[in-house]
């Protein structure tokens, strides 16, 4: 039996319920499924390393972005990204399971930073101990090229919509963006899940052969830790985001040298470090 893959949205049905009465209508959703990233390298079988909810689409990227971001590998230990065919995976499985071959051993033991498959905003993660563990993974070197100027900064959030094609459709997905320092968008990213987003953004890059490191991060909501370390795992020059930062981001971000922004529109900007 052949499997249709999923696409990034779906056709549902719903009642619109309005003060002159209800109607019911078509709608959009964007899908969510998971995806369960593996780890090979040789003299190793492949291993889980994470289980994530996200849309379906740049997968390869997801699982790229997410290797590199987490400290697991570099652009020069990546190898490849395919989709798991295991005997015992259904059809519809194989397109939720993609494992990652890198060319040595991972940069760390998966087994020590991975033993849990899934995160959220309230990871456990604690204050100080917490950023010099971030600092202390493999990371590429500080940004030291040019950053974009304040009303170029200003203007990110509003080129990064632009580009959200699936929110358009759903109002229900995240965005990640990657600009240099003119302001030009290098690539635009949609899921989800916020992290997941940048992952895939950093995965194009990388899977096209190109540094991830771009003058700036743009992301379409809040600045949390985590995205931070993303943006410090990797080298950007700054992240710009539409909501405001947490405490332990703009921690992290002035310890490691990251432009950070926040509450970005035409009108306004503030920076945190």
């Amino acid at each position: 039996m052949t499997v249709r893959r999923p696409g990034p949205t779906v056709r549902v049905r719903v009642t619109e319920l309005r003060g002159d009465g209800e109607r019911t209508r078509e709608d959009r959703l964007a899908t969510e499924e998971p995806l369960e990233i593996r780890l090979a390298w040789p003299g190793a079988a492949a291993r889980r390393v994470w289980v994530t909810m996200r849309t379906p689409g740049h997968d390869f990227e997801l699982a790229a972005g997410y290797a590199v971001h987490d400290g697991l590998a570099d652009r020069d230990l990546l190898r490849g990204v395919a989709y798991c065919t295991d005997e015992d995976l259904t059809p519809r499985q194989e397109l939720n399971v993609v494992t990652v071959t890198l060319g040595g051993r991972p940069l760390q033991d998966p087994g020590e930073r991975h033993g849990r498959f899934g995160a959220g905003s309230a990871c456990g993660v604690c204050g100080k101990d917490s950023i010099e563990e971030v600092l202390a993974l493999p990371r590429a070197a500080p940004w030291a090229d040019r950053l974009p100027a304040d009303d170029v900064v200003r203007l990110l959030p509003e080129r990064l919509r632009a580009a959200q094609t699936v929110f358009a459709r759903t109002g229900g997905v995240h965005a990640a963006g990657l600009f240099d320092a003119e302001g030009a968008p290098l690539v635009v990213r949609e899921d989800v899940g916020r992290h997941n987003a940048v992952d895939k953004a950093s995965g194009a890059r990388l899977l096209a052969g190109h540094d991830p490191a771009a003058a700036c991060l743009v992301v379409s909501g809040r600045a949390g830790f985590e995205l931070v370390q993303k943006a410090v795992a990797v080298g950007h020059g700054c992240l710009v985001a539409v909501g405001a930062p947490s405490s332990l981001a703009v921690d992290l971000a002035r310890d490691a040298g990251l432009g950070l922004y926040g509450f970005t529109s035409e009108e306004r900007v503030v920076r945190y470090a």
